[in-house]
């Protein structure tokens, strides 16, 4: 291990390595809950179906779909520059993401368990040049090994939530010696950028939050044509990665904007596909008929909630609906993503719970483009004042596409500050190859 690691992480290196038996039953145990797919549990030991491409090879990790997503434009500036990609996620939905989202030639293998053997294993086999985490998911075998090899490291849109960095600080000596393993860290914030200059990180540059450059999400024409189809001129509200208890909400909310709105539908894509069914047993609890998209069912004259339960379809949505609340924020998740609907035009409810994406809402709620609201009643409220006056909607709107334009430039600013560490990967390569 590097010099002068404090004596936390050598115990849990120690640890970690004691448990390596146990974990073919923590995966068994994850695969019977659907969290890993069956044919790729030997990623999580470390081994790989797929050989290491030739040439120079940057590795980009991430914790989920969040995290995946913010970074597919610099993976694609980064395959445009000619570096081999290899993309680590930890999650079937970000896996799932990433056949989907990828740039062409860029791989995607399941994070390895954090043991000191399937480490090894896996920078044996991949051996990469560069390696950059995202965010906030930090590893320490993973990090430590990285330093332990020479590979430079650098945290990318990183970010330390008020109640990690409160952790974080009870711990210091453990924290700075992670982050002091890190070449780099650019922060998406200012205030990012100090919590990670107090917990020790030596080379912090604030370089703004890459969401903001995410494109648009795309959307099947096919499958738009025939839902927008389906729907004809009905009036349209959604609720995007909802979780537990929000549905309910949402649905209550439909209830009691039905009266004025008897034509009203609310399609309600959940966080976690699989909680499909259980919506739709929600929805037919209250009276209310449900159609569920994973059967291959599209909303009859009748539907009143549609259950978008698939994966990789909130494009369309956002296309259809110009209302979306965002989940995770009436439910205590810390919130999802607000940026894609915006960009497509819809105007933004969220609850209170943000924490993920507390300066992005902030800044939203102060420059009037997103409402928050504290229940259902508020809930049902904002959105029947906005079917009700499309020009106060269509203010907010554009009061939110301001002002993520304005915060928009932190890919070429990421880009910048890794210019120095692609070059001289370049180098070093040239001159291992002369």
């Amino acid at each position: 291990m590097p010099d002068g690691l404090p004596l936390t992480l050598y115990a849990y290196r120690l640890l970690t390595a004691a448990a390596t038996p146990l974990a073919p039953a923590l995966i068994a145990h994850r695969l019977k809950r659907g969290k890993e797919l069956p044919a790729r549990l030997n990623e999580r030991y470390g081994e790989s179906k797929v050989a290491r491409p030739p040439g120079l090879l940057v590795w980009v990790h991430g914790a989920s779909v969040g995290e995946l997503l913010s970074v597919i434009p610099l993976i694609g500036r980064l395959r445009e520059r000619g570096f081999g990609v290899l993309c680590t996620s930890g999650t079937v939905t970000s896996a799932n993401l990433a056949q989907q989202r990828l740039p062409k030639g860029v791989i995607h293998q399941f994070v390895i368990l954090d043991t000191p053997r399937f480490v090894e294993r896996f920078f044996d086999h991949w051996q990469p040049d560069l390696a950059l985490f995202v965010e906030s998911d930090l590893w320490p075998n993973l990090i430590v090994t990285s330093a332990e090899r020479g590979i430079p490291l650098i945290l990318v849109n990183g970010r330390v939530s008020e109640r990690s960095f409160q952790r974080w600080r009870r711990v210091p000596a453990t924290i700075g010696a992670l982050l002091g393993c890190f070449d780099l860290c650019l922060a998406q914030s200012a205030a990012h950028a100090e919590r990670y200059r107090e917990l020790g990180a030596p080379h912090v540059l604030n370089t703004g939050n890459l969401k903001f450059d995410v494109p648009e999400p795309p959307a099947d024409p096919a499958g738009l044509a025939a839902l927008r189809t389906a729907i004809g001129e009905r009036t349209v509200i959604a609720g995007a990665s909802t979780h537990a208890g929000e549905e309910i909400m949402l649905v209550e909310a439909h209830r009691r904007l039905q009266g004025s709105y008897p034509r009203l539908i609310t399609i309600i894509a959940p966080r976690h596909p699989d909680r499909g069914r259980g919506i739709l047993e929600i929805a037919q609890a209250a009276d209310l008929k449900a159609a569920l998209r994973s059967q291959g069912e599209l909303p009859g004259p009748d539907t009143d909630i549609y259950v978008a339960d698939t994966l990789g379809e909130l494009g369309l949505i956002y296309r259809l609906a110009p209302i979306v609340f965002v989940g995770g924020s009436l439910a205590s998740h810390g919130g999802q993503n607000p940026i894609e609907p915006i960009k497509l035009g819809a105007a933004i409810l969220h609850g209170p719970h943000v924490w993920n994406f507390a300066e992005i809402y902030a800044d939203l709620d102060k420059a009037h483009g997103a409402e928050q609201v504290a229940d259902v009643d508020e809930l049902a409220q904002r959105a029947g004042a906005w079917l009700k006056n499309a020009g106060e909607r269509m203010a907010t709107v554009s009061a939110a596409r301001a002002m993520v334009a304005t915060l928009g430039g932190g890919l070429e600013r990421t880009l910048a500050a890794l210019e120095p560490y692609l070059m001289q990967i370049r180098l070093e390569r040239r001159a291992s190859d002369a």
